[in-house]
């Protein structure tokens, strides 16, 4: 099992998880650009259950996606570092930013979703799976 630990820049929001990933990899939707600053998200999803907060309280966005879904994304109010992203599709998966992790090496896509979405200029690992639209977990 698995034992994941983040939180934001500034310090005020942290979290922990203690799970084997339901899955891992890198959406590229225009809501994810958006919240990446212009390439792909990545992301480990989690189950929600496991996903606890040890400090702090992260704000949170949402709105519709492109696949018709609810999608609240978790923030730090302060610094604004995004933290993860739940959907109304599958409320038992917390997709965990990579970014926000204290270890980001513990992050190992399986694959890309979404490419139909992605910049030409953002370069896809050939040995990686792709979807057009969504797929992962």
């Amino acid at each position: 099992m698995a034992r994941f630990e983040g939180g934001c820049l500034c310090g005020a929001v942290r979290f922990i998880c203690e799970a084997d990933p339901i899955s891992q990899g890198a959406c590229h939707c225009r809501d994810c650009q958006f919240m990446a600053g212009g390439g792909a998200a990545h992301g480990i999803v989690l189950p929600t259950d496991l996903v606890q907060m040890t400090q702090g309280a992260p704000a949170a966005y949402a709105k519709l996606s492109d696949a018709g879904n609810r999608v609240s994304r978790f923030f730090c109010e302060t610094c604004g570092t995004h933290l993860f992203l739940r959907s109304a599709a599958h409320p038992d998966r917390t997709t965990v930013n990579a970014g926000a992790l204290d270890e980001p090496g513990l992050y190992a896509p399986h694959g890309h979703v979404w490419v139909q979405s992605a910049p030409r200029w953002h370069r896809l690992e050939a040995d990686l799976s792709r979807w057009r639209t969504r797929r992962l977990g």
